[in-house]
């Protein structure tokens, strides 16, 4: 016989008003939580899924419906997607499954919510975490925000303003091994680290190639880098050199779920 599935509440001193799910859509797995709105805290421990090695949308958005479902959640719900979102849609899909571009998540998500549901790039609901609650909170100029992982998220804000769909992570970039350009991330994303067995000096060196590229393009004040990888970052950050402040996300691993349910502001 199935499990009976465990009641979950919500801690009671947050005000509905204050609440909202985030879900974090990334290559290896869909995360999801219910956030503060004001402080950023979980209210409750993050549930994670396996993304499917398909990245089919019907699979995958049946698991966003699973995710909603575990907490019973009937507040807005906030998603962050790695790929280009414009109106609630997705252009670009490049980590996952072509069928995705075309595909309005908001209204794909209707029958398993009838909450409002705000989508966004993935790395600019990191950014977006940041910007408003963590180290990024009161810089201004270019702040580039990076998230490391199967590829490489980027988002740009200026003067506190989000620059939407910043896709750093496909910008040509030569392979220092294969000796051709292919994208960044391939050359250069953690998912790059393990693919070819790197160190984390050799991976390093690599990464600091790239955001060298970054900032003669951009001129930022400030880089902050999140994504799986900061769990360790005394691993990689001694190999890093560049004339501005490179900071550790605030929120690490945990800014894109806080991010998507702060989109629904």
């Amino acid at each position: 016989m199935p499990k009976k599935k465990t009641p979950v509440s919500r801690k009671p001193s947050t005000p509905r008003h204050h609440q909202a799910l985030g879900i974090d859509v990334g290559g290896s797995g869909i995360k999801a939580a219910p956030v503060n709105l004001k402080t950023g805290e979980l209210l409750q421990e993050r549930y994670r899924i396996p993304t499917p090695k398909s990245g089919d949308p019907k699979e995958m958005i049946g698991i966003m419906g699973q995710l909603i479902d575990h907490f019973r959640w009937k507040n807005p719900v906030g998603i962050g997607f790695p790929g280009v979102i414009q109106n609630q849609t997705i252009l670009t899909a490049a980590n996952l499954n072509d069928d995705w571009v075309g595909t309005n998540l908001a209204k794909a998500l209707v029958r398993f919510t009838k909450a409002p549901v705000s989508c966004l790039n993935d790395a600019d609901a990191a950014a977006l975490c940041e910007m408003k609650l963590g180290g990024g909170a009161e810089a201004r100029g270019v702040v580039l925000l990076l998230t490391i992982g199967t590829g490489l998220g980027s988002a740009m804000f200026v003067d506190g303003r989000l620059v939407p769909n910043t896709e750093f992570g496909h910008l040509p970039f030569p392979h220092p091994i294969k000796k051709r350009w292919g994208s960044a991330e391939t050359a250069a994303a953690d998912s790059a680290r393990k693919r070819e067995d790197l160190n984390w000096r050799d991976w390093s060196k690599r990464f600091n190639d790239y955001l060298q590229t970054l900032y003669s393009l951009t001129w930022p004040s400030k880089i902050i880098l999140g994504g799986g990888v900061t769990k360790k970052p005394e691993r990689f950050l001694p190999y890093l050199n560049l004339p501005i402040p490179i900071e550790i996300s605030t929120f690490k691993n945990q800014s894109g779920i806080v991010g998507a349910a702060l989109s629904t502001l």
